[in-house]
């Protein structure tokens, strides 16, 4: 018999009761701030876009002066080990912890719980939230992108209330997994930032050559610029009959993924350039210089027609033979060619990217034996970290469905009740249950 059992079999030997939220615990809602308080800096400010996943994400700030308001707005601060929930939007139900230090003040639109903490343990309740998404989101009003959680039903859940010694028990199991998980996520990122800069390292390494030793020309000697798609409405890309090749596929690909494709349509007869093996593709604008430029190589012969988004273009090679498309892969993703390319870029809020002083930039022309040597070795680097890539969110995901289905097996209970509470004499026995756990807690 595990310790939780051997206490509910002591302490509520007859079942837990289920009582409504609101009998133990409060829900503030936030305060309606003035939009022109929003600063890049200052007082720390709780919106419901600052909700993370399970934790309070710090990006946004407010600038006020506390005699401007009648309002005690001490009272809306957001503490260490404060629960909140969004209330409208797209992250409505999402519940957040404040693990930090850090002092919020509580936005409009969000809630913040203050449980009666005699009988109700605030971790306990954290978790139990954790696992009503579902229930709170039915609950949930309007449709599509904003919805809105009354905060009157969000406090007719009704919540299981064990006496405080086995909470407490149920914490230290639930936050052990959440530690272990913290802490696995912790080791694997930390794995994959120094497999990526040991690739990065020998990338830099390997891709240095020197003149005359080996030949550099300029990419206009080597090859032709040439422009995606033209003349498209947006109808086109509604139920499109060809595949497309979006920008983020070439931004996020070092290799083209021609598996992750949207749709464009392209009509009998339309002139439209398709692209080819070893073509190298780039972003041709960004909001920053860093941005610009990011290239994709067509690595593989496609065995379909694909074409290009118009905010990207093509640099096509005139002798293919010269050039490994996988080395190429890596030579316009190095760092010394990154700068070059980056400089290419012009602008004020947006940036674009000059084909012309593009094309004066030089490339090196290894011999293909040389070219297929440094492949071999970065490219097993790409995959131990692609690896690791795939395994870090698959390992998240794998420890919080074990989280989750302890957390359901450890949150649910025999009810003292077999009906669900509804009448007011059921509920004036609730009450006098609840008072004589809190009197056995003290």
């Amino acid at each position: 018999m595990s310790k939780i059992e051997e206490l509910i079999e002591k302490l509520c030997p007859d079942g837990v009761k289920y009582i409504e939220l609101s009998k133990v615990c409060k829900l503030q809602n936030g305060f309606a701030f003035k939009s022109t308080l929003f600063k890049q800096s200052g007082e720390k400010i709780l919106r419901i876009s600052n909700i993370g996943k399970g934790e309070l994400l710090q990006n946004n700030y407010i600038c006020f002066d506390k005699n401007d308001y009648k309002e005690n707005l001490n009272t809306y601060q957001v503490k260490h080990g404060d629960i909140v929930v969004a209330m409208s939007g797209a992250t409505t139900g999402k519940i957040g912890y404040n693990y930090s230090n850090n002092v919020y003040y509580l936005n409009q639109r969000v809630g913040l719980f203050k449980p009666n903490e005699e009988v109700l343990n605030k971790r306990y309740l954290y978790h139990w939230l954790l696992g009503q998404s579902d229930n709170i989101l039915h609950i949930s009003e309007g449709s599509g992108a904003q919805p809105n959680l009354s905060s009157v039903k969000m406090m007719q859940l009704r919540i299981p209330v064990p006496p405080l010694a086995i909470q407490r028990e149920i914490v230290q199991i639930l936050d052990n997994f959440t530690e272990l998980t913290a802490e696995l996520t912790a080791e694997l990122t930390a794995e994959l930032t120094a497999r990526k800069q040991q690739y990065e390292y020998y990338r830099d390494k390997l891709l240095t050559f020197e003149k005359p030793k080996i030949e550099w020309k300029t990419l206009e000697d080597l090859g032709d610029f040439y422009g995606g798609l033209t003349g498209k409405s947006k109808d086109d890309f509604k139920e499109g009959n060809a595949n497309l090749i979006s920008y983020m596929n070439v931004y996020k690909n070092p290799a083209l993924d021609l598996n992750l494709t949207e749709k464009v349509k392209i009509s009998p007869g339309e002139k439209q350039r398709k692209l080819e093996y070893c073509d190298v593709v780039f972003t041709g604008s960004s909001e920053t210089p860093a941005e610009c430029a990011m290239s994709s190589v067509v690595t593989q012969e496609p065995k379909e027609d694909y074409y290009l988004n118009s905010f990207c273009f093509i640099w096509r090679i005139k002798d293919k033979t010269i050039y490994n498309p996988n080395f190429l892969k890596h030579l316009f993703r190095s760092n010394e060619l990154r700068k070059k390319l980056t400089k290419t870029a012009s602008g004020v809020t947006r940036f674009n990217v000059s084909k012309i002083r593009m094309a004066k930039i030089e490339i090196p022309i290894p011999p293909l034996e040389i070219q297929d040597r440094i492949v071999n070795v970065l490219d097993n680097f790409d995959k131990i970290c692609s690896d690791l890539e795939i395994g870090l969110p698959a390992e998240i995901e794998a420890r919080q469905k074990q989280y989750e289905f302890y957390r359901e097996k450890l949150l649910t209970f025999e009810n003292r009740s077999a009906t669900i509470f509804t009448d007011r004499q059921t509920d004036r026995q609730t009450d006098r249950q609840t008072d004589r756990q809190t009197d056995r807690a003290n």
